[in-house]
């Protein structure tokens, strides 16, 4: 054995460990119609959880208006397109009733305390390192399913260590998240 196979084995070795650690975050990019979905991730929830979050990215290439709603998802009962907003200092979700809508050239970004797909009641924790899947329902465009990445719990962004943007339950200013149902 030469000197140099040592070296291409560890080189070998951090490729991999590299690519290990990277492959949950890259997710799959979808085409419907006119619409674009790219970078879907979710987030991974405590044990326990009864809620979970999933973002991406959906581009709409076409020349016509389409809204979007979440129909299904193997993880959870229920699923819907959600909205945060701060009013007065409280954080408040709710549901965007009759879907998001993406206009013609439009990209909109679903991203933690903005717009987002909200699972409800789930039916197992979202752990980090897996995948879950959920069917979007365009107007227009039509219906497909979406496979999510999990991240990991706090993660602000597909691959982002725990933490980076995640959201507060209450602020310094006191105010506090409260969810709307309707």
């Amino acid at each position: 054995m030469s000197s140099a196979a040592p070296g291409k084995i560890l080189r070998s070795f951090a490729v991999l460990f590299v690519l290990a650690s990277v492959s949950p975050t890259l997710a799959a990019e979808y085409d419907v119609g006119s619409i674009h979905i790219a970078q879907p991730w979710a987030r991974a929830t405590p044990s326990g959880a009864t809620t979970g979050a999933a973002y991406m990215t959906i581009t709409n290439k076409g020349a016509t208006p389409d809204r979007v709603n979440c129909v299904s998802s193997d993880a959870s009962a229920q699923c819907e397109i959600d909205s945060m907003t701060m009013e007065g200092g409280v954080m408040k979700m709710r549901a965007v009733e009759g879907g998001l809508e993406i206009k013609p050239g439009q990209t909109v970004t679903l991203e933690p305390s903005s717009f987002h797909v909200m699972f409800v009641d789930l039916k197992r924790p979202l752990k980090q390192g897996q995948t879950m899947k959920a069917t979007l329902k365009f107007d227009k465009a039509g219906t497909i399913d979406v496979e999510y990445p999990i991240a990991r719990i706090g993660a602000s962004a597909p691959g982002a260590a725990a933490g980076g943007g995640s959201m507060k339950m209450q602020g310094s200013g006191g105010g506090m998240m409260q969810m709307d149902k309707r």
